[in-house]
């Protein structure tokens, strides 16, 4: 598969990143020479000097012979033109676009539609408010994600000393637990990426991720210890665009929200167009501003100023004020090992966001969604089994899932399964699928339809 990807910054980086690992053919454009330094002192990737919305340059990227194109430089403009050029050059090269600007998100679909055709458009944002409402809706835990339009869950909670889980082998644990159907997906222990099998335990400390039916969730962490009161007062520091969005829909779930901007004329904006949030003029990271504003007597605090040493210093003295739960929003790839740390379990990233979101698009076989775990470590897929791939009509014993791979769970219709090693997939499951970077390729091999069938 041949991927061009126009931008070579952090998101254009490390989305390179992922599918070199996975000898994808890759190709980067960029204006700056030494963003191109960058990409090609680290990544076994081609690189290429020159405007994405130049078609002599796309043509020399090898645009004609290419599957995808991805626009993801830090201009909405710029990635617009790109594809709408690349159209041009070559029609069939499915395109994908970052564009943030909310001025845009009536027109996603009129992108779609017509020029520049623009198969998928990503708006990180977007994204990384929905994994905050998430993370929200579900005090207790430290990652929230969902899949199969909502009724399966994918929860991360910390393993205390006095949790049920501490000290359990996985094999004890259907029978330890009540009947409730619940699968342990991954464990994060010292900050090492484990896929587990049944004869490993639990230890006080991990982050274990499970797998389980929406329904069941409020049951799984009651039965866990992991049960806690909804949230109703939250505190955003950082009005920007994100912070906007978050407060938006705060509003909409009757939320008590207070935002704290340091720029005074964004100050203005928030208020004309928030109804209920209350709008303060100073800086988050003020230690006496908080404490006069009784930030001890908030639910949660999410920190989405543009500075990440403001919102780790902010993050940390909410904590210290009596705050159960504060989530904060990193840029920078090379600080996610470094916040568990230092005591921050909940970090969102919008270039996470933006990552999760144009990897499905580049899978072989039918996914339909996909999402990181603890940065970029491993990944969870939704999939939908096709006839002729490898993992259907066998069980799973026999379909040969690579060492790293894990398939936690089975959508068929309106029924979820937690597999076991006899479980066959059918066609039209949608399999969840907990992978280990290295594993991708070979879980791509046993998604794929097979050439034969065409």
């Amino acid at each position: 598969m041949k991927i061009i990807i126009i931008g070579a910054g952090e998101v254009g980086f490390h989305i390179a990143s992922h599918l070199a690992l996975e000898n994808k053919d890759v190709v980067i454009v960029d204006k700056d020479p030494e963003a191109l330094r960058r990409v090609s002192d680290n990544l076994d990737v081609q690189v290429l000097q020159g405007s994405g919305s130049s078609p002599t340059v796309l043509e020399e990227a090898g645009l004609r012979s290419a599957e995808i194109m991805l626009a993801v430089t830090n201009s909405d403009e710029a990635n617009l033109v790109a594809c709408l050029v690349a159209n041009i050059v070559s029609p069939s090269t499915k395109k994908l676009a970052r564009i943030r600007n909310a001025d845009y998100d009536d027109y996603h679909a009129t992108f779609r539609e017509n020029a520049p055709y623009i198969d998928t458009v990503i708006n990180p944002d977007i994204e990384v408010v929905k994994t905050i409402d998430r993370m929200l809706t579900v005090p207790g835990a430290v990652d929230v994600g969902e899949f199969a339009d909502g009724r399966i869950k994918f929860v991360g909670i910390k393993v205390d000393e006095d949790s049920p889980l501490n000290r359990m082998q996985l094999v004890d644990l259907p029978g330890r637990l009540g009947g409730i159907r619940l699968l342990i997906a991954a464990i994060m222990r010292d900050e090492e990426l484990i896929i587990p099998r049944g004869k490993d335990r639990l230890m006080a400390g991990d982050l274990v991720y499970f797998i389980t039916a929406s329904e069941q969730l409020e049951t799984t962490l009651e039965t866990l210890g992991k049960q806690e009161e909804p949230l109703k007062r939250v505190l955003i520091i950082g009005g920007g665009r994100i912070g906007y969005r978050l407060a938006s829909v705060l509003e909409e779930r009757n939320l008590s929200c207070k935002i704290i901007e340091k720029d005074s004329a964004k100050c203005d904006q928030l208020a004309d167009r928030l109804n209920k949030a209350v709008v303060l003029h100073g800086d988050g990271s003020d230690q006496s501003l908080l404490a006069e504003e009784n930030v001890g007597d908030m639910d949660a605090v999410v920190t989405l100023t543009n500075d990440e040493e403001t919102n780790i210093l902010a993050s940390l003295l909410t904590r210290r004020m009596g705050i159960r739960k504060c989530i904060t929003r990193i840029s920078k790839f090379s600080y996610f090992p470094l916040m568990a740390t230092i005591g921050i379990e909940q970090v969102v990233s919008p270039r996470l966001s933006a990552i999760n979101s144009i990897i499905q698009h580049v899978r072989r076989g039918k996914v339909l969604s996909a999402m990181s775990i603890k940065g970029e470590q491993a990944e969870i897929m939704e999939a939908v089994a096709m006839e002729t791939s490898a993992i259907v009509g066998k069980p799973l014993r026999s379909v040969g899932i690579p060492k790293g791979a894990l398939v936690a769970a089975v959508m068929r219709q309106d029924h979820i399964i937690i597999p076991s090693g006899e479980t066959v997939i059918e066609p039209d499951d949608r399999i969840i699928i907990v992978s280990r970077r290295e594993a991708i390729p070979q879980v791509e091999k046993i998604l794929a339809v097979k050439l034969e069938f065409f």
